[in-house]
This record gives structure tokens, C-alpha cells and sequence, in this order.
């Protein structure tokens, strides 16, 4: 395999990851709005908190695949196996 087709395979892969990071954070962070805080909060601010559990969900997820790429960034060159994504079109 080139680098061209490891560098699509980790987008695919690195995007699945995310969404399923986010995913996950999100029924975390709902089961634990619905037992500690929905008998709390009034009925009107409700639906508040499922937008606000979704961008936190976002968030943590981001947070989360950012350090992770940071991490593997120091443990593997990447340069190595993977083709850059933006190329200069012009050469000086």
C-alpha cells in the first residue's frame, strides 16, 4: 500500500473514531443528565440541557481525538506513512 491509500484509510478510520467518540460521550453524559439532574430542573429548561449534553458531547470528542493525535504524532512518524494531505501547488 502507498501513502496515498494509508492516508485515506486513517481519515476513514480517524473520522469513524470521532463520531463514535461522540457518540458514546453523548449517552454518557444523557444517562447521567436524566439520573442526577432531570428531577432537579424544572420542566421549561428541560430541553436545554439535551442541546447543551450535544455540545459537550462534540467537545469532549474533539478534545479526546485531539490528544490522541498528538500522542501517536510523537510515537509514529507520520511523514513516513502518510501522503500530505495539502500540497503546495506552486514550487519556489
Amino acid at each position: 500500500m502507498n501513502k496515498k491509500i494509508n492516508t485515506l484509510i486513517f481519515i476513514l478510520c480517524a473520522t469513524l473514531f470521532n463520531i463514535f467518540i461522540t457518540v458514546v460521550c453523548f449517552i454518557i453524559l444523557i444517562l447521567l443528565y436524566i439520573n442526577f439532574l432531570m428531577p432537579v430542573i424544572s420542566e421549561a429548561n428541560r430541553s436545554w440541557g439535551f442541546s447543551i449534553l450535544f455540545l459537550a458531547s462534540i467537545i469532549i470528542s474533539f478534545l479526546v481525538y485531539r490528544f490522541l493525535i498528538k500522542y501517536l504524532t510523537v510515537k509514529f512518524d507520520f511523514e513516513k506513512y502518510f501522503d500530505s494531505i495539502f500540497v503546495k501547488k506552486y514550487k519556489k
